[in-house]
């Protein structure tokens, strides 16, 4: 437990109080991380856990300001595991950093107090092994169905919780409480050998694999029978393999591949990167596309910090600047945000430095995103879309992307854990992976057919971006650009 010396809006406190600065910015971040991790050992097979525990930690960022006679200075130090014993050094150091520093870009008046929230003073929000409670008894049992069915289980669980304490030199008081959870199944399937045999150390196991994986608040949503029955079905597609060459196949992307695209596109919608003219955003001869038309069809994607089960900070935790982010906006108040709106680009990412240069409005980033369509009552499912298939490829994530062209957006990538043919409403096969050339923004131009948004992991980001609600789209000439060896 934090000791009452060390709690969070003391160490703030205490901070500010230090701070000889012209203006100051603190920030106290404490974790706690629960985890469980699975695999299927020699003498368990269908899996067994592996490690399991609790992490704690605590991040304290200061932000000192001094004014000068050609403008405002910053600077930026941040400690973990800092106590109220490290604090004069910290903010000392922050202070000489911004001393010697240049005048900052971004910089912009620290914003006035507003309302206190109501938890500043309360200890931080944790998580602990308890989270799992209806969870592991579940695993349990789909170690014993995997075992039964001749397959191997690997994966994990985590669920960690963050409160972070802000306060300013100006009287910004604030609070925010983040649960984030996440969890991944890996089932393979087929010849299970020593690996001995090869001359190796450790168990293989060689043959179809299958990935489905989950964003979670607190795991009461979680259903592991549910997840299971996924992985059986991709496995029984896997029993019949298909060599498919390079080419432009139509494509059933899921909600998990799409998230990883619309991710990277919205990371790359910088307003002010987009007027400079060095982004896909850019308009030719100058400006921005903002109001262009990017997709026929009335797509709307967008942020809101208090979309129902995404649920993110609703002011800005800047703990550096950067393009789309300044600390000099810590505190500022997030809203709903249309990206896209009715398939015309309707916003980009801005501080209040870029909105100013830009002529903008001022819009930053939330941590969430939603990509949707008319009529999501009436949306198919994937399955229904399936259905009602001539012939395309169904994906089942998309990993490894990396940036070719910034002037298209153009994303190099590879499939995973299962690319399947689609033949008259049935899917029919595993097919060979692929490498993949596809712009984002270009791919919206071409989907065909919208199914029913749902919250989805992306397996790519969910590292960095795990709160995402998508729908699976049918995009006409997906470019597989390569047949590749990955599994």
């Amino acid at each position: 437990m934090t000791t009452s010396t060390n709690a969070p809006h003391q160490l703030v406190e205490r901070a500010l109080e230090l701070s000889k600065a012209d203006g100051c910015v603190v920030l106290v971040d404490e974790d706690t991380t629960a985890n469980l991790r699975w695999a299927a050992p020699e003498n368990r097979p269908g899996g067994a856990l592996t490690t399991n525990g609790v992490t704690r930690g605590r991040r304290i960022t200061v932000v000192a300001t001094v004014d000068g006679a050609e403008g405002t200075a910053s600077g930026v130090l941040a400690r973990e595991a800092a106590t109220m014993d490290d604090l004069a050094e910290l903010v000392a150091a922050a202070e000489a950093a911004a001393r010697t520093a240049g005048p900052a870009e971004d910089a912009q008046p620290l914003l006035p107090a507003g309302p206190v929230s109501a938890d500043f003073t309360a200890p931080p929000a944790e998580t602990s092994i308890d989270v799992f409670e209806a969870f592991a008894p579940e695993l349990g049992a789909a170690f014993a169905r995997a075992r039964s069915a001749g397959q191997a289980l690997y994966g994990f669980a985590r669920h960690e919780v963050s409160s972070t304490y802000l306060g300013s030199s100006t009287g910004l008081r604030l609070r925010h409480d983040q649960p984030t959870g996440t969890v991944e199944f890996n089932a393979k399937a087929g010849a299970a050998r020593s690996a001995s045999d090869k001359g190796g150390g450790g168990r293989r196991v060689s043959g179809t694999s299958a990935w489905v994986g989950q964003s979670t608040r607190d795991f009461t949503d979680v259903d592991v029978p549910a997840l299971q029955a996924q992985l059986d079905e991709r496995i029984g597609w896997g029993r019949r393999k298909v060599e498919l060459p390079a080419g432009r196949y139509e494509t059933l992307l899921p909600p998990s591949a799409l998230a990883d695209l619309m991710i990277y596109l919205t990371w790359t919608a910088s307003g002010r990167d987009a007027a400079e003219g060095r982004t896909v955003f850019s308009k030719a001869g100058g400006g921005t596309r903002l109001g262009e038309r990017l997709s026929p069809l009335p797509l709307t994607l967008r942020s809101d910090p208090a979309e129902p089960g995404l649920e993110c900070a609703p002011f800005v935790l800047a703990h550096a600047s950067g393009n789309d982010q300044s600390v000099f906006d810590n505190g500022l108040p997030l809203g709903p945000t249309d990206w896209l709106r009715n398939g015309e680009l309707a916003a980009l990412a801005t501080t209040r430095h870029s909105a100013q240069l830009t002529g903008l409005p001022v819009r930053p980033f939330a941590d969430n995103l939603v990509l949707e369509a008319p009529g999501q009552a009436t949306a198919p499912t994937l399955a229904e879309m399936v259905a009602t298939t001539e012939r395309a490829l169904l994906l089942t994530c998309v990993w490894y992307i990396r940036e070719v062209d910034p002037a298209t957006l153009l994303l190099t990538g590879l499939t995973r854990d299962g690319v399947y043919l689609v033949e008259n409403g049935q899917v029919v096969g595993e097919v060979n992976n692929f490498r993949f050339n596809e712009s984002p923004v270009d791919l919206l131009s071409r989907i065909t057919e919208v199914g029913r948004t749902e919250r989805t992991l992306p397996r790519e980001w969910s590292d960095y971006f795990s709160r995402t609600a998508m729908p699976p789209v049918r995009v006409s000439g997906f470019n597989m650009s390569s047949v590749s060896q990955a599994s």
